[in-house]
């Protein structure tokens, strides 16, 4: 079965990276061209989660959450113009290879855009189009994108979703020629680039606030890590591990084998069964393997297991006999179905509206979001700005951004300038599609970087 196949390393470098939660041809063109993903994500359907508060805080942005798309793209109410000109915004995916991280982002981009030109009457009336580039499975296909897009003049901007093969190459064709924009950066190459901006942030600072989820909300004082010992996964483990230790936390972390099933021995090697926070991090596969290890351990304490949100998946739910681990999970977006977040009602109604089954996907949120932050900043510069006038706009910009952070602070890190958020927030997992909100969104325990 596909949820205990050993993923390949480039799958699994990219799978690390994602905390929202978390989805052809090698390369499109203008138009849709297979564009539309069938990849699956979460649970499908409008009521597929539910959220209860803990505490006073509201889910996802709370008050500043946006509510009104029409407000925060500076658009007008009806259709775009058909007789102005198109403007283009360059699209690029992972997807429809092997090595698929987040196949079904496509949609969340595509839903971006017909809403704007169905609804919001485009970018300053015109019409909006992707014009989209797919790598597959090889390293070239990145210089083929970057090539397409980068030479493209009528392309002001290029979005990102789950990119891990072939990033290096596509940055490097495009020169810096092109802003890019990224959700969430699937490797540390994005974080460095000049030309880019991360909106929903990267692992290395969406992952140190489980430091300060320890030591603030548990009052822990001993933690134990185990992951599979593929690249990417250990980048992730080693961020947890600072961001613990930077809380003060001592931490024991312990990978293991990616064919490795039994977890029992990592598991105790690493002290999970008198640890005060346990974190299971891993992919898919891993993640059934991790959760059967920590039952057959008698490791129960939904709050005491944490993990990132790669476990929130349709395969880790048939692996597990239909439902998820009952952990508690973080994501740098908003959770879809949390009732606590104003800004998840107006998502779900738009995906309902034009039948995106894969909505629940985290990375079909943090796409659209992406895309709408986009538009808006394409309109704010102007329907002919150059890519720069748009860099400008996107850096200056401090949030909130739909579906994700309260607020942005792109720049702030010296060693990760791209980087724009650097929070997560926490939900515990009760059965059922219920969630439990267990933190508002917290920060890295300090300062780094």
């Amino acid at each position: 079965m596909r949820w205990v196949t050993i993923i390949s390393r480039a799958r699994a470098a990219a799978l690390a990276i994602l905390i929202v939660a978390a989805l052809v041809a090698a390369c499109g063109s203008n138009d849709d061209n297979g564009g539309g993903s069938t990849a699956t994500g979460a649970s499908t359907g409008a009521a597929a989660s539910t959220t209860k508060q803990s505490g006073s805080a509201s889910g996802g942005a709370g008050a500043k959450s946006v509510t009104d798309y029409q407000a925060y793209v500076g658009g007008k109410a009806g259709k775009a113009d058909s007789s102005k000109s198109t403007v283009y915004i360059g699209w690029v995916n992972q997807q429809g290879g092997q090595q698929e991280i987040g196949g079904a982002a496509t949609d969340g981009a595509d839903l971006a855009v017909k809403l704007v030109n169905e609804q919001l009457g485009g970018i300053d009336g015109h019409p909006v189009a992707l014009k989209k580039c797919f790598i597959k499975n090889a390293e070239e296909e990145g210089t083929t994108c970057g090539q397409r897009l980068g030479n493209d003049k009528s392309v002001s901007a290029i979005v990102l979703g789950g990119v891990a093969i072939g990033i290096q190459p596509f940055y490097s064709t495009i020169g810096g020629r092109k802003t890019v924009i990224v959700g969430v950066a699937a490797t540390p190459i994005d974080t460095v680039q000049k030309n880019a901006i991360v909106l929903f942030g990267d692992a290395t600072h969406v992952l140190a606030p489980f430091g300060t989820y320890a030591r603030d909300v548990l009052h822990a004082k001993s933690a134990a890590i185990v992951y599979p010992s593929i690249a990417g996964i250990t980048t992730g483990a080693a961020a947890l591990a600072k961001g613990l230790t930077d809380a003060g936390v001592k931490v024991k972390k312990v990978g293991y084998s990616a064919s490795q099933t039994d977890l029992i021995g990592p598991l105790t090697a690493a002290g999970a069964q008198t640890a005060d926070i346990v974190i299971p991090y891993s992919d898919a596969s891993g993640c059934v393997n991790q959760a059967k290890g920590l039952k057959q351990l008698g490791i129960t304490d939904t709050k005491k297991i944490v993990t990132a949100p790669l476990c929130l998946n349709p395969l880790v739910q048939k692996g597990l006999g239909g439902d998820y681990p009952h952990w508690t999970y973080a994501i740098a977006s908003s959770l879809f179905g949390d009732k606590t977040d104003p800004g998840m009602p107006p998502y779900m109604k738009v995906a309902q509206q034009y039948g995106v089954k894969t909505a629940p996907d985290p990375w079909v949120i943090v796409s659209f979001g992406t895309m709408l932050t986009t538009i808006k900043a394409i309109n704010e510069a102007g329907s002919t700005a150059s890519s720069s006038a748009v860099l400008d706009k996107l850096k200056a910009f401090k949030g909130p951004v739909a579906l994700g952070a309260p607020e942005l602070a792109c720049g702030k890190y010296a060693n990760a300038p791209a980087v724009c958020n650097d929070r997560a927030q926490f939900f515990t997992y009760e059965g059922g599609n219920n969630f439990v909100r267990a933190a508002p969104w917290l920060q890295s325990p300090t300062p780094s970087g």
